[in-house]
């Protein structure tokens, strides 16, 4: 059984695994404009996600994060789903996306768009999928405890 007894991996997986939440939430939020969305998001969190399990422990981070990732990929499926669905109220295809802009107080202007919608319900099945198959294959190997 594995367990991880590691100082540097320990202090070196804190730092970056914010770095990769803080580059996931980018590619989520620029996804729609430019390369990157709720897949890449998704993935990297992914990988941020796996790499506090391998550092820390199952029993760790499950008490840290206590997120079902099952639950996850129906929730991400349902908001993708409804968000293409969206656009039938309007009389036009599936999965057409409009936009629209909010003034913010102390940002300014930003532009919302149903394409972050939908990059958020890909963001958390991509997200609730990886970690499931992720933590099953290592549950079967004892990799993780």
């Amino acid at each position: 059984m594995y367990k991880p007894n590691n100082l540097i991996l320990r202090t070196t997986t804190s730092l970056i695994s914010f770095i990769l939440l803080g580059f996931a939430i980018y590619l989520l939020l620029a996804g729609h404009n430019s390369p990157g969305g709720g897949f890449v998001g998704g993935l990297v969190t992914s990988a941020s996600i796996i790499l506090l399990y391998m550092a820390y422990g199952k029993n760790s981070v499950d008490e840290i994060l206590p997120i079902n990732y099952r639950l996850l990929i129906p929730i991400g499926l349902v908001i993708a789903i409804l968000t293409g669905a969206g656009s039938f109220l309007f009389g036009v295809p599936f999965l057409t996306h409009t936009f629209g802009t909010v003034e913010l107080p102390l940002y300014g202007e930003i532009e919302l768009a149903t394409a972050m919608l939908f990059d958020l319900g890909v963001y958390f099945t991509v997200l609730g999928s990886t970690i499931t198959i992720i933590l099953s294959i290592a549950n079967d190997k004892k990799i993780v405890d």
